[in-house]
């Protein structure tokens, strides 16, 4: 899994970094009307106080929209969380974990970028909330720091083995009801029937077919009268073998002809547009099951930012183009050919089909979200902006490589998810935590 993924799922959980990406907004709420201020907790002597609480609820608020969530509760799990991060930030100090100006710099533009708008404005909305960038840049710190902590002391926990892989693949493809299909290897012996022949002709031909297929059931090699009467291309170079496959994969006239046949068994003569066939099961046996997946065709068009176009200029130019393309004035391949800087412009942005978990998570998340024919709004990655258009969108089979990867990737992720409650738990355990009565 990559970092990227790892860090937003984190935060995601704590209502960290990731889900204070909107604008300045989500940040200011910290700044709360004032009031009579007072602990609520106490975690290894560090104090949480009432409003910290009543901050993160508001947040808290807005993501359980919908969900008819009480104040009480919410402000339960505030305090909740604040305990746990409070103890988990105690640890990443007491292991030595810092964090570098520079990787804040890049955080607080990674914010900025998702508010759309410059960083002097970003920083003048956060004024008019009553935050300072201080307050602000060090939220960003304690973030980067949960997310280091909870990197080094989760990631190490988890394991996937083969074994496990096999298991999950297994259970996918039973959940899907996926059955294994039949292969054959079918022999083939034509006796052509060109376009102008008579019915004179036509029957000498077919005389000439029950002949080899009687001589083919009497227990003279196939392989020898393919290749003296077989009139295919290859004039039965092989035997007349046409290879293992899917069965579904030859003709349904060929199915019908062999479907009762045992391995080594000759069909009676069938009759096509090329002619009369006889046909031997050379082989049949039951393929492997093979997983599905949801794969997805799309293109896109990327700027990267720099000194002379900042990323809130190339978002909003992006912007015009998107709105061109939706309404029609302009292409979106043609425009990835002339603009677009990554690898894909030559193909007009094309990147292909491509399985799950194939792009960074923010990108694949937004692609998920689209339909095809649908262009998104600009979408910031550690790439660039991206304007991202789906095409297409189907149910595929997957090479044996790519579902062990797919299988890997999934339950890499389940684990994390285990290993990291399970983490915050131990954390939480291990700290001194004194709950606080308000004052009277």
């Amino acid at each position: 899994m990559n970092d990227l993924f790892f860090r937003l799922r984190c935060a995601g959980m704590a209502l960290g970094l990731a889900s204070l990406l909107g604008s300045s907004g989500a940040w200011a709420q910290t700044s709360i009307p004032r009031q009579a201020d007072f602990i609520v907790a106490v975690v290894n002597s560090e104090p949480i106080t009432n409003q910290e609480v009543q901050a993160l609820r508001k947040r808290m608020a807005g993501a359980a929209a919908g969900r008819n969530v009480s104040p009480a509760e919410l402000t339960r799990q505030a305090l909740e969380q604040l305990i746990n991060e409070k103890a988990q930030l105690q640890q990443a100090r007491d292991n030595g974990i810092k964090i570098e100006d520079e990787a804040i710099d890049q955080a607080e533009l990674n914010v900025v970028a998702n508010s759309q708008v410059t960083r002097d404005e970003f920083r003048k909305n956060l004024a008019k909330e009553g935050l300072t960038v201080k307050a602000f840049r060090d939220q960003l710190r304690d973030q980067l720091m949960l997310t280091r902590v909870r990197e080094r002391e989760v990631e190490g926990r988890v394991r996937v083995s083969d074994r496990d892989i096999e298991q999950y693949l297994q259970e996918q493809i039973q959940a899907q009801g996926g059955q294994a299909p039949t292969e054959l290897n079918l022999g083939m012996i034509l006796i052509a029937v060109p376009e102008t022949s008579t019915e004179v002709q036509i029957k000498a031909l077919q005389d000439r077919a029950e002949d080899v297929a009687r001589r083919a059931r009497s227990g003279e090699n196939f392989a020898e009268l393919a290749k003296n009467f077989s009139q295919t291309i290859d004039k039965g170079a092989n035997g007349g073998a046409m290879g293992l496959r899917p069965a579904d994969r030859y003709p349904e006239l060929f199915l019908n002809a062999t479907r009762n046949l045992r391995v080594g068994g000759t069909s009676a003569v069938i009759r096509s547009g090329a002619g009369f066939h006889i046909l031997k099961v050379i082989e049949r046996k039951q393929g492997q099951a093979t997983l599905m997946v949801t794969q997805t065709r799309a293109r896109h068009i990327l700027l990267r930012p720099t000194a002379q176009m900042p990323q809130a200029q190339v978002i909003a130019r992006l912007k015009e183009i998107r709105q061109s393309i939706v309404s029609g004035k302009a292409d979106f391949a043609t425009v990835a050919r002339q603009l677009s800087q990554d690898g894909s412009a030559a193909q007009g942005g094309d990147l292909g089909w491509t399985n799950p978990g194939m792009f960074v998570p923010e990108f694949e998340q937004v692609m998920n979200g689209l339909r095809p024919g649908q262009v998104g709004e600009p979408l910031v990655s550690r790439f660039g902006v991206h304007l991202i258009e789906v095409t297409d969108r189907r149910n595929a089979p997957v090479s044996e490589q790519d579902q062990r990867t797919i299988a890997r990737n999934a339950l890499r992720e389940k684990k994390l998810e285990e290993a990291y409650t399970s983490w915050v738990d131990d954390v939480r355990s291990r700290a001194y935590v004194e709950m606080r009565e308000p004052p009277q």
